[in-house]
């Protein structure tokens, strides 16, 4: 009796085993929690010129409130220009004596807005918008004032300048420490999602690499050869372009060793114009993955223009499989000009065409002028 209840338990036993295994799988799969779905990034960089929103509390909120309701969901936010931060800085402050720009001194701007744009759950990048230019039409300006050794230097060994900006030597590895430091100053004290540089960061304009460190590198990687006095020169367009490249390896290396949930956002000039011009190899950039989102300058005014822009990065500078890291960046505003109601659609429905989801607008203050056509996109 004993024998044959143990022999009919062990067949029900199986049979339990596998009624259960059933069960449990129909009862996982009804409960699990669904993975979070990727939201195309709807951005917009938010400045402190021409633009009143930094300068007060009440300000951010309203402009928080209008990018929720317009369905942009990142805010690229200025963190350094003119020398100054919109934060208060102890490394700035060893610097230049300034500890934060003078419009926000007693406050915290990017505190305030990281903590009213999280409440809507927007991402808050933080965006070193002036990179390695120290100042624009100052003849260098503070830093390079109290730091004249960093100043970068053309063929004729004049300070680098191009289109008004004045250049720290972004070769020298001093000046890249600096930088990095102030990147690793943000990320490390505030709540940010992520960082960007821009078409100065990491970038150099190709007029610039004549001052002696960079002179005398190039000699010990070419034999005692001097550069070439031609500064488009490919070679050496090149030489320098590389040394760009490895500094964005820095910055993508210490800022997700600390955090690798952070987003490393780069917004280079269009390629390869930006490379020629600001030393900017970002489909290299991509391709050895040092970014998580690259948003290039597509700048134009006429929807034919955009277009070959786009069809350009689609077709041959970025590969399907990183195409999720690409989002085109538009001009919108900026001075006098305001783009075309017609004229946006026609660059949102282009991206759409072509599988792009989302965009960046430069600058904060256009987006006001579009609250119906946002929303009839990204509804």
């Amino acid at each position: 009796m004993y024998f044959k209840i143990f022999k009919l338990s062990g067949i029900q036993i199986m049979k339990n085993k596998i009624i259960l295994y059933l069960f449990l799988l129909v009862c996982i799969s009804s409960i699990a929690i669904p993975k979070p779905i990727q939201k195309p990034v709807r951005g917009v960089w938010l400045t402190n010129v021409d633009s009143k929103v930094l300068n007060s509390k009440a300000n951010i909120i309203e402009a928080v409130n209008l990018c929720d309701k317009l369905g942009i969901n990142t805010i690229f936010v200025v963190t350094l220009n003119k020398a100054m931060t919109t934060y208060p800085s102890k490394i700035m402050e060893n610097m230049t004596g300034v500890k934060i720009d003078t419009m926000y001194t007693g406050r915290d701007p990017l505190k305030e807005l990281i903590t009213e744009a999280h409440r809507k759950n927007i991402k808050v990048i933080a965006w070193f918008e002036y990179g390695f230019s120290a100042s624009y039409k100052s003849n260098g300006g503070e830093i390079l004032k109290r730091k004249p050794e960093w100043a970068s230097k053309d063929v004729e060994g004049k300070l680098a300048t191009k289109s008004g900006f004045e250049w720290m030597n972004g070769f020298l590895p001093e000046v890249q420490d600096f930088m990095l430091s102030l990147i690793m100053e943000v990320v490390k004290n505030y709540d940010v999602d992520g960082i960007q540089g821009d078409d100065r960061l990491p970038a150099m304009p190709s007029e610039s690499g004549y001052d002696s460190y960079t002179v005398e590198r190039y000699k010990k990687e070419h034999n005692g050869l001097t550069p070439p006095a031609n500064s488009k020169d490919s070679a050496w367009v090149q030489w320098r372009t590389d040394i760009m490249t490895d500094f964005l390896q820095r910055i993508y290396t210490e800022v997700k060793g600390y955090n690798k949930n952070l987003i490393v956002s780069m917004s280079p000039s269009i390629y390869p114009w930006g490379k020629e011009e600001y030393l900017q190899d970002w489909p290299l950039w991509v391709k050895k993955g040092l970014v998580d989102l690259v948003v290039p300058q597509i700048y134009r005014y006429d929807i034919k223009g955009y277009v070959k822009a786009i069809d350009d990065i689609v077709k041959g500078q970025i590969d399907k499989k990183d195409f999720n890291k690409f989002i085109p960046g538009l001009l919108i505003n900026t001075g006098d000009y305001s783009a075309k109601d017609a004229y946006l659609e026609k660059m949102l429905k282009a991206n759409r065409k072509r599988g792009i989801k989302g965009e960046s607008y430069f600058f904060y203050e256009g987006i006001k002028k579009y609250p119906k056509l946002l929303k009839k996109f990204y509804k």
